[in-house]
């Protein structure tokens, strides 16, 4: 597809996503809700500047084509999918570039069982992007209106306060809310529970989304945990969609060690656990340490689309990415970085344990990965290409995955093996090719 990637359609905000792309993608939408009924889309964001100029844009799209639009303002993905399931809503819509820096802004469209749109869904809205049908317009009574819908954040947060078993009187939590959806809800949600809460990143001014802070940017929540002696941290995305915990040591458990504590928590609650699905940047210890546990574990394409899709063929109630991305399936239809806090919380709270023990038992096979900014994709995966085999052959009984970042203006490198050395070596090998055929600049990560 032309516009849409892996998460949407996203890009430098009025420059690869514009005003009116989102008024289009308005348009569309409230023409394919609209039908006997009169249509409902409802729409989020995060705390981007451009936020509030795609949202307004949008909106006008959607009722300028007879359906309603229903505005959350700042909330999360995840309440997103969750009021478009809940409320009937024909589709959702989040303004988010998830981990991006604020320069970046995307569209996300959400159908009305709460999972991402499907290919002929976002195909048929590209079409309408390029200008290749022209939608009527409605008219006279038929012309939708706005609804502020601040009670769909409230509906969604007693949802979250429902999933708590117990209260978390006692614990001290840390929270890096990246300056971004979360930064009201994730605090509220914690302190409701009993929590004491030590929050960062919870200062939005439009542009320090994800700016040092946030998922991808751990060092914060790490000091905080530490310096504060806390009893564990959760640190989420731009859009909360992602959560990645940190333990009472300072140490970093990602989305295999949340998928491999809950999977053995699931099991030990006496819960079905039919397999877990992770995807081909999942560690390949954690494919070995479930099945040690007696669950398999099923690997597909990156994204948290292909976990959903994977995980409903497989009828799996587990699934998730090393990035964070997390989907209960018992309770969500996708990732959702809060939720996935409270299950972990829920974990340690019922083992009476500490986090770092719930993810004792967890192998990790040494990996390195890269990431190589580039231009044309395309062309650096033909120079990867030319030493992917090379690469391959320093790894004795590892694999190396390049691919092309769907979100991003990157290539991944990812290299993983029993010698640590010769992982740097074989995913360096492939970033010097890709650097040197079309003048890309090699960033670890």
């Amino acid at each position: 597809m032309k516009y849409f990637g892996t998460d949407g359609f996203r890009g430098r905000a009025n420059d690869v996503l514009t005003a009116e792309h989102a008024f289009r993608i308005g348009r569309f939408l409230g023409y394919a809700a609209s039908g006997k009924r009169r249509g409902r889309v409802v729409i989020g964001k995060d705390t981007r500047r451009s936020s509030y100029m795609l949202e307004y844009a949008l909106a006008a799209g959607v009722t300028a084509s007879g359906a309603d639009a229903y505005l959350l303002h700042v909330t999360t993905t995840a309440s997103v999918s969750y009021l478009v399931r809940t409320e009937g809503f024909d589709y959702g819509v989040m303004i988010s570039a998830s981990h991006n820096s604020f320069e970046d802004n995307g569209i996300k469209l959400i159908a009305s069982g709460g999972e991402k749109c499907p290919d002929d869904v976002l195909l048929r809205a590209e079409r309408c992007l390029e200008g290749e049908f022209k939608l009527p317009l409605a008219t006279g009574e038929d012309i939708g209106c706005t609804v502020d819908f601040v009670a769909g954040r409230n509906r969604y947060l007693g949802f979250l306060l429902s999933l708590a078993s117990g209260s978390f009187r006692g614990y001290r939590v840390g929270l890096d809310c990246a300056n971004g959806s979360a930064w009201a809800l994730a605090r509220t949600v914690f302190e409701a529970l009993g929590a004491e809460v030590h929050a960062i990143g919870v200062s939005p001014d439009g542009f320090n989304i994800n700016k040092n802070c946030g998922s991808t940017h751990l060092a914060a929540l790490q000091e905080l945990v530490l310096a504060e002696g806390l009893d564990l941290g959760f640190a989420f995305d731009g859009d909360a969609d992602r959560c990645i915990a940190v333990d009472e040591r300072g140490r970093i458990v990602d989305g295999d060690g949340i998928l491999y504590l809950s999977a053995r928590a699931m099991k030990a609650r006496g819960e079905a656990v039919t397999g877990v699905v992770g995807t081909v940047m999942s560690n390949l210890g954690l494919v070995r340490s479930l099945e040690r546990e007696g669950i398999p574990c099923y690997l597909t394409d990156v994204g948290d689309r292909f976990v959903a899709e994977e995980m409903a063929s497989r009828g799996c109630m587990l699934g998730g990415e090393p990035s964070g991305h997390v989907i209960f399936r018992k309770y969500a239809a996708t990732g959702d970085g809060i939720l996935t806090a409270l299950m972990v919380m829920e974990a340690v709270r019922r083992a009476k344990c500490s986090l770092s023990c719930l993810v004792e038992g967890l192998e990790r096979l040494p990996r390195v990965e890269k990431n190589v900014r580039v231009v044309d994709k395309t062309a650096a995966m033909s120079a990867a290409n030319g030493v992917l085999e090379r690469a391959k052959s320093l790894l004795k009984d590892g694999r190396v995955l390049v691919r092309p970042s769907g979100t991003e203006p990157f290539i991944r490198i990812l290299a993983e093996g029993e010698d640590a050395a010769a992982c740097g070596e074989a995913a360096e090998l492939i970033a010097r090719a890709i650097a040197g055929a079309e003048g890309g600049v090699c960033a670890g990560s």
